[in-house]
């Protein structure tokens, strides 16, 4: 079965680090980079990068001869195995454009820039084998006029100030897809919500943002009862000074607009959402996009859990009112395999959280929730698939479940 979004990424390329050193000018856009890959492969080195300057590439300290074009960087080499190639690069970074979602990557904001790259845009800001499986470890340098915080993922290992600029190192030890890595670069203030939780946000947003996730460190706690312990060793949030579509997802970091903070919560259904991530999609990463549904079903199911665990309406109210919806709409969109064009389309993640619920209702909540927590031990910073899920429930049913799997997955019509 051939993967979705097979032209990104090379499946006979292997990272195991990158070590990124960025240089970054918030009021003309400019990036400057210098970017260390440690690469397992067989014959030339393919990754992918956008539309910057290439001025040197190294293999294992000498030069090289490259390629770089229509998306793709190209690196020659007579060795075979493991290399380190150093790529310089400089540029204004462009979103890549997509067919169906948009652009997506690097984008400059107002006064900063985020990176939003779900899940083909990590390309924009740094070369790289984009590729959801591809997991590795990240150093990631940026530096920056004094007056802009920047955030990346993992945690803060160093910050320096050297004239006008400051330069914020960032180092995530746990293995990272690609399209998860992500750089905030704007003027925020900086608020601890608890020991490895903090809100990044513009000054004039500190009060809504107080209150708004305030209710996060009881929520982390929820989801560790009910998934496992928290997979990294820090979370940040960002608040951006501009209104964005939706909030972003990263590894250890979620991101969100100034418009899905107003003071009363109205938007906290996201931020339970955006942190089930956290188990959901980055800990346990998809093996390929197919699967789609284990991290955004997973992640909805999340939103009903924490209703139910904080005084709100049961995920079983939750899951009544979302068929009702999804019985509405058209029948002709299977979640376990829906096709590049709907990956993000709304039923796979509304459709994904009913099939989570009726396989709680059939396995009772006891098994149901080891279930859960089994996946995320068991997967804990690797990749995996639906046949994996399937496998380890009927692991933890008595009664067959492939004719349960089979309906709510494989066949479009609702159950």
């Amino acid at each position: 079965m051939k993967p979705y979004l097979a032209q990104h990424g090379d499946p006979a390329c292997r990272v195991e680090h990158y070590d990124l050193d960025l240089d970054y000018k918030p009021l003309t856009g400019r990036l400057a980079g210098r970017a260390r890959l440690w690469v397992d492969a067989e014959g030339p080195i393919t990754l992918d990068l956008g539309r910057f300057t290439v001025g040197k590439v190294l293999v294992d300290g000498a030069p090289a001869r490259y390629t770089h074009g229509d998306g793709k960087l190209r690196v020659r080499r007579a060795a075979r195995g493991r290399s380190v190639v150093e790529v310089r690069y400089s540029g204004t970074p462009q979103p890549i454009r997509t067919r169906y979602w948009g652009e997506l990557g690097w984008e400059q904001l107002t006064d900063g820039a985020l990176v939003a790259s779900q899940p083909i845009g990590a390309s924009s800001w740094f070369p790289c084998n984009d590729l959801v499986r591809d997991k590795a470890t990240y150093r990631i340098s940026v530096t920056a006029a004094s007056a802009y915080a920047v955030v990346a993922n993992g945690l803060l290992v160093d910050r320096r100030t050297g004239g006008s600029s400051t330069t914020w190192v960032y180092e995530q030890s746990e293995p990272m897809a690609a399209y998860l890595a992500s750089v905030q670069v704007g003027q925020y203030e900086r608020l601890s919500l608890a020991p490895g939780q903090d809100v990044l946000a513009p000054a004039r947003l500190r009060q809504a943002v107080a209150h708004d996730f305030a209710r996060q460190p009881r929520m982390v706690e929820v989801f560790e009862e009910l998934f496992g312990p928290y997979p990294f060793r820090a979370y940040h949030v960002v608040v951006t000074d501009d209104e964005l579509e939706v909030p972003v997802e990263a590894q250890g970091m979620s991101v969100f607009g100034a418009n899905h903070v107003d003071g009363e919560r109205g938007c906290e259904r996201l931020v339970a959402h955006e942190l089930a991530h956290q188990w959901f999609g980055n800990s346990v990463g998809l093996a390929d996009w197919r699967d789609i549904w284990l991290n955004e079903g997973f992640a909805c199911y999340a939103e009903w859990l924490w209703s139910e665990n904080s005084g709100g309406p049961p995920a079983a109210v939750h899951a009544e009112r979302a068929h009702a919806r999804l019985a509405r709409l058209p029948q002709d969109l299977r979640i376990g395999d829906p096709g590049v064009a709907n990956m993000f389309d709304d039923r796979v993640y509304k459709r994904g959280a009913l099939t989570l619920h009726a396989l709680r209702d059939r396995l009772g909540d006891h098994a149901f929730f080891t279930l859960l927590r089994d996946w995320n031990r068991n997967h804990r910073h690797g990749t995996a698939t639906t046949a994996d899920f399937a496998a380890l429930a009927q692991w933890h049913s008595i009664a067959p479940l492939e004719p349960f799997f089979d309906a709510w997955l494989s066949q479009p019509r609702l159950p």
